[in-house]
Parts: C-alpha cells; sequence; structure tokens
C-alpha cells in the first residue's frame, strides 16, 4: 500500500454491503425510482400498473 491510498477497514466495508442490503429495486426492470414498496411488492409503478391486474388489484374511480 502507498501513502495515498487508505488502508481498507472491515468496519466500513460491513457498512457499505449493509447499506447496498436495504436499496430495494424493481423485480421486472430493475429500476430504483417510482417503487411500490407496500406489501413488500417493490415494482416500479409502471410494472405495477401492468400486473396489478393479474394480481388481484382492482381500479376504483
Amino acid at each position: 500500500m502507498t501513502r495515498d491510498t487508505p488502508k481498507r477497514d472491515s468496519r466500513t466495508e460491513q457498512a457499505n454491503e449493509a447499506r447496498d442490503d436495504d436499496r430495494h429495486v424493481c423485480r421486472m426492470t430493475g429500476r430504483e425510482q417510482g417503487l411500490v414498496g407496500k406489501y413488500d411488492i417493490w415494482l416500479c409503478r409502471q410494472s405495477f400498473r401492468e400486473l396489478a391486474p393479474k394480481m388481484g388489484f382492482t381500479k376504483y374511480d
């Protein structure tokens, strides 16, 4: 190791892994934004709109 590169700490690596585990993505498209996470569905809103009728959700006016 040189002086310029910081020494890797196992605590830092564990914190980074824990942070990555908390991130959710759409199960169909892999998108990270616009997620429907209620009931642990984890679909983006576009995918949820496609699959909602098949999953038993009904749209009310």
